[in-house]
């Protein structure tokens, strides 16, 4: 895939992942590894930034952070990058997980946002883009 080019999500596209508690990735899904265009073994133990792209603003990381180390769960839209530098977009629910293993950790579910949800979240990103700049 071209760099910058959008990976669109289909309506069954449910793309998860597990991290410990530094937000290093324990666990991928098939969705989640084709769709970042990752094999698992390359995700696996890696910060889940990995597919951060560089036009999130560091304020929304910053709100999905505050709100699940207090024990909450946070939603809201994230631009992720794919391996070859294109990007997709997902409504992200993130949420504090204990693993089987009694470990401490969170579990990220994705799915496809509608054009509208990225539209608005594109214009709100701009805004708090333009702010750190400042």
């Amino acid at each position: 895939m071209a760099a910058n080019q959008e990976t669109v999500l289909n309506e069954y596209d449910f793309l998860v992942s597990e991290t410990d508690q530094k937000g290093n990735i324990l666990f991928a899904n098939e969705d989640f590894c084709r769709i970042a265009e990752y094999d698992v073994v390359d995700l696996i133990g890696k910060p889940h930034n990995i597919v951060r792209h560089s036009s999130m603003p560091k304020k929304a990381f910053k709100s999905l952070w505050d709100t699940v180390q207090k024990g909450e769960t946070w939603t809201g839209y994230v631009k992720n990058a794919t391996k070859s530098g294109g990007y997709y977009w997902v409504f992200a629910t993130v949420y504090p997980f204990e693993s089987c293993d009694g470990s401490l950790g969170y579990l990220s579910c994705r799915r496809k946002a509608t054009q509208k949800e990225i539209d608005e979240a594109q214009a709100l990103y701009d805004v708090w883009n333009k702010e750190e700049a400042k």
